[in-house]
């Protein structure tokens, strides 16, 4: 849980860009950094660096200036989480479902639980893969029942939750109360009785984003806990959990790519073959290589940066850009890895470099739910006019 310590000043939503670079540059050097490879090596939750970022008023990014937060952008977030990705991606993963989830709680939160997020107080994150209905997000089996009066029962086995344990409370999913339709949303206590972290996180990747599953059972939250209306939490993940996930998840990739960019682009101008006394960057074989993940890197940056276009201009294909976003992304975190650890060979395959513990993060993304597979059959639903969650994905 996050330390109550109150949030340092963070310049007004107006103010400068580069007030909030040098902000999280302060947070990261001092902070995050120092912790990434401790963190990744003993699978430990980086605590320290997420509490810092609350105390520099970086969780509370996206709330709304009324709430007591900054107001920034979807494209700030998309930044922050780029450049967090690149120092250490289980912090990374942490802040962006925490930003996620701060989306519903801003849009349909109470107004104590909206200010604490915003003062950095409150460390939130999405519950919503089930151990049933696995990455199909969107078809949960978990229950809520009445129990007379205004409290309401939740039991449910969530299969993955970022922040487990760790955070001050779950967006969580459930089958609806009363009404007709696929979920509603709760906003259930992390300390709430009845729910059990089943286990510590062991990962190929992203060791420190403590994903672990969380079984509800018995637990009881009263029925103001509802975030919107019974039966409407569908159309809540897709207007507001959804691209924030989504796009946020492909700068977590770009920032991945950039950090193991440039790993191989010092690698391979330092990196000498002595029998021919030149670098490894030298060899046009060594350069295509590089040029191709370099170019690969920028087109999924180029992708992102329409998607924000999109969104921000009310385009009428934005919602398929979100669709596709992150399948793109993911794919290219995933072939610039691979690509990165050819070029570098032996040197990247041992801990010292950094591009290994990168390879790890950067394959986590396309099996993230909604993993690309899934992604690709929405984009192929949408684009032909078929409903977007009909059948299966």
């Amino acid at each position: 849980m996050l330390s109550t310590a109150p949030a340092t000043t963070v310049p007004s939503p107006g103010g400068p860009p580069g007030d909030l670079d040098e902000i999280l540059s302060r947070v990261i050097g001092s902070t995050v950094a120092p912790a990434a490879a401790a963190v990744d090596r003993d699978g430990a939750f980086p605590a320290e660096g997420v509490a810092a970022l609350g105390r520099a008023g970086l969780l509370g990014l996206l709330s709304s200036p009324e709430a007591g937060g900054r107001g920034a952008s979807l494209a700030t977030a998309a930044h922050v989480i780029e450049r967090l990705a690149g120092t250490c991606s289980s912090t990374a993963m942490v802040v962006l479902m925490h930003y996620a989830a701060t989306a519903v709680v801003e849009a349909h939160g109470g107004e104590e639980v909206r200010r604490a997020v915003a003062q950095g107080r409150h460390l939130t994150t999405l519950a919503f893969s089930e151990a049933g209905s696995r990455s199909h997000f969107w078809a949960p089996l978990g229950t809520a029942s009445a129990q007379g009066g205004e409290l309401v029962r939740l039991d449910a086995e969530k299969s993955w939750v970022t922040a487990a344990g760790h955070a001050d409370s779950y967006v969580w999913s459930s089958r609806p109360l009363a009404a007709e339709g696929p979920m509603t949303l709760w906003l259930v206590p992390g300390d709430a009785p009845g729910l059990t972290v089943r286990g510590a996180f062991d990962g190929f990747g992203l060791r420190g984003n403590a994903s672990s599953p969380v079984t509800a059972e018995a637990v009881t939250v009263p029925r103001a806990a509802m975030l919107g209306a019974d039966a409407q939490g569908m159309d809540i993940a897709l207007a507001t959990a959804l691209p924030h996930f989504l796009v946020l998840n492909s700068a977590f990739c770009l920032g991945l790519c950039e950090a193991l960019l440039e790993q191989a682009g010092a690698h391979l101008s330092r990196a000498r073959l002595g029998h021919l006394d030149q670098t490894l960057a030298d060899q046009a074989q060594v350069r295509d290589a590089y040029a191709r993940l370099r170019t690969r890197a920028d087109s999924a940056r180029t992708f992102l940066a329409d998607t924000l276009a999109a969104l921000q201009t009310g385009r009428e294909d934005a919602m398929l850009r979100v669709l596709q976003v992150k399948a793109v992304a993911a794919e290219t975190a995933a072939e610039v890895a691979d690509g990165v650890m050819r070029l570098c060979g032996g040197a990247a395959f041992r801990r010292g470099l950094g591009v290994e513990r990168r390879f790890r993060d950067a394959l986590a993304a396309r099996v993230m739910a909604p993993t690309t597979q899934a992604l690709y059959d929405f984009t192929g639903r949408a684009s032909l006019g078929l409903p977007l969650f009909g059948g299966t994905a």
